[in-house]
């Protein structure tokens, strides 16, 4: 047994890991706004809520660059205490089991392809569309994580008068309409146009992001994940039109996007750290 946690600034999520299932699944508000002996704290509470004498080892998905060799978490997004926590470290000294940590992103993806959509594909990426966006990258079977694992991070590519992250998330439905994705999604599914109109805007704005994944990794499939994505239906057609002007068709026409179905793809990807 395995214990697997997705660390976020919003909530913390953590369960055990057994045979591919999910047991004794907690989530609680993470204390965000706090220092950073404070969140750990909190992170401690959890894990010995459900640590006993059958687990083997930790593995966490941070928003965040990692040390992959000393497990230190460098600027923690929505965490602003965490700027250098040697995660590894202070947990395997606290709880005498082996820890790995990466990226969140990479975590969901690992999960989609060990568990998930992903299984069948050689070559795909995983892209998380939530409060932010990022992604993780499989070549060849396996995780490719780049430099403090750092590789995936497109949200923070340039683009408009700003970057994709701001136009391809939660950001988008703040900053340019002053309202949130859930909100619109409800007045969209009561056929309001001017609701659907800012879907199919969204979707154009992240198609155009698919097709940079297109050209800097032409995989074989792209699975979206994140809270968003349960509103595909309402951006699909838009993004799958802004792909159609990718200018490799051969590429761009065999390609799959994929909305994500594993629900808990983050916390079976962090378990499988441990064993590579």
């Amino acid at each position: 047994m395995k214990l697997a946690i997705d660390l976020g600034g919003t909530n913390i999520r953590i369960a055990q890991i057994e045979d591919g299932r999910c047991l004794n699944k907690t989530s609680v508000s993470c204390l965000a706004q706090a220092d950073s002996s404070t969140v750990l704290g909190q992170l401690f509470q959890l894990i010995e809520s459900v640590m006993n004498e059958r687990v083997e080892g930790i593995g966490i998905g941070v928003p965040s660059i990692v040390d992959p060799e000393k497990g230190i978490v460098y600027n923690v997004a929505n965490i602003s205490s965490w700027k250098e926590i040697y995660l590894k470290t202070i947990l395997e000294d606290k709880f005498n089991v082996p820890v790995a940590i990466n990226n969140d992103s990479n975590c969901f993806t690992l999960g989609e392809k060990l568990f998930g959509a992903g299984q069948s594909y050689a070559n795909m990426v995983g892209v998380t569309i939530g409060t932010g966006i990022g992604a993780g990258v499989i070549i060849n079977h396996r995780l490719y994580c780049g430099e403090y694992m750092g590789a995936g991070e497109i949200g923070s590519l340039p683009y408009l008068d700003s970057d994709f992250e701001h136009y391809c998330s939660s950001f988008f439905f703040k900053e340019q309409h002053h309202t949130t994705g859930a909100v619109i999604a409800e007045k969209a599914k009561l056929g309001e146009q001017l609701a659907l109109d800012i879907w199919k805007e969204f979707g154009a704005h992240l198609g155009n992001l698919m097709k940079v994944i297109l050209f800097t990794y032409a995989p074989q499939a792209i699975i979206l994940g994140g809270g968003i994505v349960s509103a595909f239906s309402l951006f699909e057609e838009s993004m799958k039109g802004a792909m159609h002007e990718f200018p490799y068709d051969v590429i761009s026409n065999k390609v799959k996007v994929i909305p994500s179905h594993l629900k808990d793809a983050s916390l079976l990807g962090a378990s499988a750290l441990l064993e590579k």
